[in-house]
């Protein structure tokens, strides 16, 4: 199963894929970022759909379209969304419907959003976690894969408590790959 990973950060999910023997068959950024140096220091082949405008008036269809060629081009079949910063449209959902993974740092339904581990702080909860889903044209509301749960501790602040999730999101994610990755039907009844 061909591999894509969209990313716009440092690039710590892709290293986590990588590192763990999947095959990566695209990485594609939507800005100049440091997760680009690093597919490239492993060899892998990186497509930049730069993204210029962050107004009102981005044509999210337009980019959306963009992104949908050059998956197609590369013969991708599944894609994993590694901290990737743009909002995608309907296309992409169309082209691969069930096939579009996403990781969100909270146990949805709870705080979906930009803001999750922030908002959870604020509104006391005990625990939070990291939840693997199907992403869809609603942000944060596909089909959940996987969740784990990480305890919010005493003295927590949004950077400490991110960091925690994020190191259960990198092994989570990557279970969650290799296990769709091993299911030859996979999303073929999306």
């Amino acid at each position: 199963m061909r591999l894509a990973v969209l990313v716009s950060g440092t690039g710590s999910i892709l290293e986590a894929i990588s590192h763990s023997g999947i095959e990566i068959s695209l990485v594609v950024a939507d800005r100049e970022c440091e997760a680009i140096q690093r597919a490239l220091d492993r060899g892998l082949n990186v497509e930049l759909i730069e993204r210029l405008d962050f107004g009102e008036k981005f044509d999210r269809v337009a980019f959306t379209n963009q992104l949908v060629r050059k998956l197609e081009i590369a013969e991708i079949e599944l894609i994993a969304m590694a901290g990737f910063g743009t909002i995608l449209e309907k296309p992409i959902y169309d082209a691969y419907a069930g096939k579009v993974l996403n990781t969100h740092p909270s146990l949805l339904p709870a705080f979906p959003g930009w803001n999750a581990v922030e908002e959870a702080i604020i509104a006391g909860v005990e625990e939070t976690g990291c939840t693997i889903h199907q992403a869809t044209l609603e942000v944060d509301s596909g089909t959940i894969l996987a969740q784990e749960i990480v305890p919010i501790l005493e003295g927590d602040d949004t950077s400490s408590l991110h960091e925690r999730i994020k190191r259960i999101e990198r092994k989570l994610y990557v279970s969650v790959i290799k296990r769709i990755m091993n299911e030859p039907d996979y999303g073929s009844v999306a």
